[in-house]
């Protein structure tokens, strides 16, 4: 079965549209290896997780700030797809 990733996302931090965004793009770069992705609104202040099928990827508490989406695209590229070329997303 293909993978799903679930945003986490603080309603009251007005981030939904991150989440959102995060997830078309996740959604449009990995079309063909992707389930789904589930937007999932938080009852923590605060809160932006991603995960990959339950597993977390990244917490942007622990990584005190929110990091480029083509950093998140690799990172999951390297989970989901590894040797999938992301075009610009690989360009130093």
């Amino acid at each position: 079965m293909k993978p799903s990733i679930k945003i986490e996302y603080c309603p009251k931090c007005h981030w939904m549209m991150k989440a959102a965004y995060m997830g078309q793009e996740f959604l449009t770069t990995f079309s063909d290896e992707l389930y789904s992705v589930e937007l999932i609104p938080s009852e923590v202040s605060g809160r932006y997780t991603i995960y990959i099928n339950d597993k977390k990827i990244f917490d942007r508490k622990e990584a005190g700030q929110f990091i480029e989406v083509k950093l998140l695209k690799q990172t999951i590229r390297d989970i989901i797809a590894p040797g999938k070329d992301l075009g610009h997303s690989d360009k130093k």
